[in-house]
């Protein structure tokens, strides 16, 4: 536009930047260029960010931070940071929530106060002490829960762990039939269990069963007897014994057998009976009852096993009876101490004057060799004790060397001893003359 005789430029569609004049055509262009930038930059960065990339406002402006829902990728599943974008990137409820927390760390609840205005509130409830109920043992659970800590008895001898064990169960009206189970598993049992059976019931009595309790069981018993006759064929006379050791121990009253007088059908019931008032007399001519059924070798003191044993073998060589004598060392159940009974039979050997003890102890020995009773490594001990203390017997019995060497030599001819064993056999020196040349010169000869 001229104006005066010059050129003027309007002002409508040119700009000046930085100095210099732009029309309005050049600046949209620079604004498209602009805008094709962002939306460039904005689709790298949503494939990269989930979503959170910048986008655009209307007039141009680049604006950070979409409310759009991001896609974690799987490693941040278990983040407890939150996905929205939101916050200032914590974890939720400071690390306390989330499926199977129960809280943030050294948290302590408070005790939950009661609301009287609540309509469930009970007053009786508040006072209330919770406590574990046993259901009481019926008799179809009763023996099988019963019989293994019987006969874990049987093994560890301990009464306060079965009184203990007992005590847990709740036993109400089978506890009467305690003591009955424990004496019908004792029948079938050695007699050491018996024994054990009768300490038993004798420490169960007035902690755990009553008096009435032991009545109630042995009677139960006696009616029983036709049934473990079956099983057990010197039951009546057994439960007669379980019987007088009970009268003796006081867990049953010595008015018990008298109160079955005139009453009796069964002629099982009247030898067991019979068998108890035999042995209640016997001990009032000095019998002790409470030692009748003997003890296991692990409970017996050694002195009283040697005595045991030495009245075995005398009551040997006055009957003879070989099968009685091995019945009476198996009752005894020291199986790791038959080594003492080859011992003491040697030693009777060596202090006897004449030929018949010599010869059936040794034919005991072999009854007893071949029956495996007394085991080669026990006969092995029994001999080498022999001759380990050979010279202190030779003191008492001048002719034991002698003696000693006549018994090794015929219990290997019989198969008692290996070879190896009778050699080991010791010999004392014997005082010979060497020759008419050697005058009264005395030479010592020894093995």
């Amino acid at each position: 536009m001229w104006d005066n005789g010059g050129l003027v430029i309007s002002n409508k569609n040119m700009n000046e930047i930085n100095g210099n004049w732009l029309s309005s055509s050049s600046n949209s262009i620079s604004e498209a260029r602009l805008k094709a930038k962002a939306k460039r930059r904005l689709r790298k960065n949503s494939s990269r960010d989930s979503g959170r990339g910048d986008s655009l406002s209307d007039n141009g402006d680049v604006v950070r931070g979409t409310t759009a829902a991001p896609t974690s990728p799987k490693s941040k599943l278990l983040d407890r940071k939150s996905r929205l974008g939101k916050g200032r990137g914590l974890p939720k409820k400071g690390g306390a929530g989330g499926k199977g927390v129960w809280g943030r760390s050294g948290e302590v609840y408070e005790p939950v106060v009661v609301d009287e205005k609540d309509p469930n509130y009970d007053e009786a409830q508040e006072n209330c002490v919770y406590e574990t109920v046993v259901p009481p043992l019926d008799e179809r659970h009763f023996e099988k829960t019963v019989t293994p800590i019987v006969q874990e008895y049987f093994e560890h001898g301990d009464t306060n762990e079965v009184a203990e064990q007992l005590a847990e169960l709740n036993l109400g009206s089978m506890r009467s039939a305690v003591p009955s189970l424990a004496v019908s598993l004792a029948l079938e049992a050695k007699a050491s269990h018996r024994e054990l059976t009768s300490r038993l019931l004798a420490d169960l009595y007035g902690s755990v069963l009553s008096h009435s309790d032991m009545e109630k069981s042995f009677d139960k018993l006696l009616q029983e007897l036709p049934d473990l006759v079956l099983d057990t064929p010197g039951a009546p006379q057994l439960v007669g014994q379980f019987i007088a050791r009970a009268v003796s121990d006081q867990i049953l009253s010595k008015s018990y057998i008298d109160g079955y007088k005139g009453k009796v059908d069964c002629e099982y019931v009247r030898v067991t009976l019979d068998r108890a008032a035999v042995l209640l007399k016997m001990s009032m001519g000095g019998l002790r009852i409470d030692n009748q059924w003997g003890a296991g070798g692990g409970q017996r003191p050694v002195i009283q096993l040697i005595k045991e044993m030495n009245l075995l073998l005398k009551e040997y060589i006055l009957s003879g009876d070989s099968k009685e004598a091995e019945r009476c060392l198996r009752d005894l159940e020291v199986p790791h101490f038959h080594h003492e009974f080859v011992y003491e039979a040697v030693v009777m050997v060596l202090e006897s004057k004449g030929e018949k003890t010599f010869k059936m102890v040794l034919q005991l020995l072999k009854c007893l060799s071949l029956s495996s009773i007394i085991t080669v490594d026990q006969m092995r001990r029994g001999y080498k004790r022999i001759y380990m203390d050979i010279a202190e017997i030779n003191i008492d019995v001048p002719r034991a060397y002698f003696i000693l060497e006549q018994f090794v030599d015929k219990s290997f001819n019989m198969g008692i001893i290996d070879m190896k064993l009778r050699d080991l056999c010791p010999c004392r020196g014997r005082k010979r003359f060497v020759s008419e040349g050697d005058g009264s010169v005395v030479k010592l000869e020894s093995c």
